[in-house]
């Protein structure tokens, strides 16, 4: 399995850089908060058999460009438990990685405690690792456009605070999606297809 992961990740890599195409992050999994390719590399079942899988993409895009940050993401920002058993799992078992990142999806009623639980986790990283945290994954309900202006504005005051630029920044997922488009209702459009007043928080300072 490790062969094929390195292949085709390999491969992945230099077709882009055919193109002309050079990603500044590369992501080896997907929330791979118990690990990835169940039931082998089930982090719950077999630590080592996960990192390993996550060791090979890493060697496989060094390979092809050392310059290139290897990200490895998990889920629930405000799990600290969570970030210690599987990075600590993943150190341990022999892997690196040089980005961490996390995806924080709270309700309108618990931002505010999930956004301070998500930051404990993210200075747990820095201070652990002296790796950069991005958060990749954020996302609100559509019609709540106010509330999650709020979310975001105060999100990104408090990333700004974390010393040394450790943290690179978020990414909204998926804010084009408008109208529950395949069910996902936690878009920033609204149901005509604009943008709310959610993404105006990137706009500032």
């Amino acid at each position: 399995m490790t062969t094929a992961i390195r292949a085709h990740t390999r491969e992945v890599l230099l077709a882009l850089q055919a193109e002309g195409i050079r990603p500044d992050w590369v992501q080896v999994g997907n929330e791979t908060t118990d690990g990835m390719l169940w039931p082998l590399g089930k982090a719950s079942v077999s630590m080592p058999t996960y990192a390993s899988f996550f060791r090979a993409g890493y060697e496989a895009v060094k390979s092809v460009d050392t310059s290139l940050q290897v990200m490895v993401h998990l889920s629930n920002g405000y799990d600290r438990a969570l970030y210690e058993w599987n990075l600590n799992g993943l150190k341990q078992a022999g892997a690196k990685w040089d980005v961490v990142g996390m995806s924080l999806y709270p309700s309108v009623s618990n931002w505010r405690s999930l956004t301070d639980q998500c930051i404990s986790t993210l200075q747990w990283v820095v201070s652990q690792y002296q790796t950069p945290v991005m958060i990749t994954e954020v996302g609100m309900p559509a019609d709540q456009p106010d509330t999650c202006y709020s979310f975001l504005s105060y999100f990104k005051r408090q990333l700004n605070d974390i010393p040394n630029f450790r943290a690179l920044g978020i990414f909204y997922w998926e804010p084009q999606s408008y109208a529950r488009w395949n069910g996902y209702g936690l878009g920033a459009f609204d149901d005509s297809g604009k943008p709310t007043r959610a993404l105006q928080a990137f706009r500032e300072p």
